[in-house]
């Protein structure tokens, strides 16, 4: 069985498939095209790919960075605990 490590030294090596960073980019793409086609209106396509862009900087800029502060907190706790600097 496939167990997965305390802390994990990226975000992305805890997520599914459908949660990598490929998949979203992809996701976030082919959204946008779909509303390029459908409604064909400009106005929805644009408000459209703003809220992608707004998905992928929360999960594509903000989440890792705050895993990673978070990671390095606890590395910090851990070596004052143990007196290790």
């Amino acid at each position: 069985m496939n167990h997965p490590q305390a802390n994990p030294a990226s975000l992305w090596e805890q997520k599914p498939w459908w949660c990598q960073p490929w998949s979203i980019l992809l996701t976030g793409v082919v959204a946008v095209a779909i509303t390029q086609l459908w409604p064909h209106r400009l106005w929805f396509t644009v408000l459209s790919a703003l809220a992608v862009i707004a998905w992928w900087g929360l999960f594509l800029v903000l989440a890792p960075a705050a895993y990673r502060q978070e990671l390095e907190a606890a590395a910090q706790d851990s070596g004052q605990a143990t007196g290790q600097d």
